[in-house]
């Protein structure tokens, strides 16, 4: 008879035991495996939708096989003592102090916690889903913060439960998790920050997925455009006009000055400035601006392009086009193509687009030898 190398309970347990428990532990697995995909194939093969509750039922379904095998060790082991009832087997203190105790019971308690908690989230998932999709506003980042912050909260009351069936005094442990939680928290004021940023931005919903967003880069320095790809609680994801995803913290999106040209409006402002040199008739170039403006598809011709004259400068008068685009993440083709449009319109017409020129005078001496005196004028 072999060495006994450890006791579970009143059981002696064996190299020959640990190799039985191993390979039925291994086999259920894999028969678990087995019965759910095929279960699942013939659900499919005779037009039953595998959606939804009925997954989640498939799922509970499965993990019976675990309770078949946990009841074959315990045959097995009931061998050597069969005066040991399941009772007695599972009530067995392995470990028992006046704030910790641990028996088989605890174990299998916790495990049908934890089964239950994977469960109550995947019904939860679906409730969520179902309801959210039947709304004409539907926002898969709105989804996925919903059954984010569901997940937190069932694993949240799976741990409180687990600590009850292990601890006698919860209190004590709660209260120092208390003081170590703090200590943490302050490490992660970011991780948190972030946190509620998300859930401000599924209340609000001031940003959504596919909205067209323009925010300052992280340095400070300039202006991005970008398309929201995904928001999950503590990140957002966030498409360039260049194809890269940037991955950025919610704060982002809620603190720092970000325009949203797709909220509330699909149409949006945009500016070309077009700098004429003096003298031209400027009639004439508010016509030709407006007359390329209108010319191209993607400008809204129910709200019109307007024409100001923002500034004068040392060598041009500057004037602005404005109009307004449903088409905002291509706005660069349509400004480039507008642009074009102007070009060919002024040279049409002899309209000049003045450019930087140098004047060099050259002064002659009392011995009438000319001489360069040094002095530009810059237009």
């Amino acid at each position: 008879m072999s060495t006994p190398l450890f006791n579970i309970g009143p059981f002696e347990i064996t190299a020959w035991n640990v190799i039985f428990i191993a390979i039925t532990l291994l086999v259920s697995t894999i028969l678990r495996r087995v019965i759910h995909r095929n279960l699942r194939k013939y659900l499919v093969s005779n037009n039953i939708s595998v959606e939804g509750k009925r997954v989640t039922w498939l799922r509970l379904f499965s993990q019976l096989i675990y309770v078949i095998a946990f009841y074959v060790i315990f045959l097995t082991l009931q061998l050597q003592n069969p005066e040991v009832s399941l009772g007695d087997f599972v009530e067995h203190k392995i470990i028992n102090t006046k704030l910790f105790s641990l028996s088989i019971s605890h174990i299998i308690l916790v495990f049908i916690v934890s089964i239950l908690a994977k469960l109550m989230i995947r019904i939860v998932e679906v409730a969520i889903s179902q309801r959210l999709r039947r709304q004409k506003d539907y926002d898969p980042g709105v989804e996925y913060i919903y059954v984010q912050i569901s997940k937190y909260i069932v694993y949240t009351m799976a741990l409180l439960i687990s600590f009850k069936i292990f601890f006698s005094d919860i209190s004590a442990i709660l209260t120092g998790s208390l003081g170590i939680l703090v200590g943490v928290g302050l490490g992660l004021q970011d991780v948190f920050r972030d946190f509620i940023a998300g859930i401000v931005l599924l209340v609000e919903r001031s940003i959504m997925v596919g909205d067209i967003i323009e925010l300052p880069s992280q340095d400070g320095n300039e202006m991005i455009v970008a398309k929201v790809v995904k928001i999950s609680v503590r990140t957002a994801h966030i498409e360039t006009r260049d194809g890269n995803i940037l991955i950025i913290p919610n704060t982002m999106l809620t603190q720092n000055g970000v325009e949203n040209w797709s909220h509330s409006n699909p149409l949006s402002r945009f500016f070309i400035d077009v700098p004429i040199a003096y003298g031209a008739d400027t009639e004439l170039v508010q016509r030709l601006l407006i007359q390329a403006a209108n010319s191209h598809p993607k400008v809204n011709k129910k709200e019109g392009p307007t024409i100001r004259l923002t500034d004068f400068k040392e060598s041009h008068m500057l004037f602005q086009l404005i109009f307004w685009a449903d088409q905002s993440w291509y706005i660069n083709n349509t400004r480039s193509e507008i642009r074009l449009e102007i070009d060919r319109l002024f040279r049409e017409y002899n309209v000049n687009i003045p450019y930087p020129q140098l004047d060099i005078h050259i002064a002659s001496d009392k011995r009438g030898s000319n001489r360069n005196t040094g002095h530009y004028d810059e237009k």
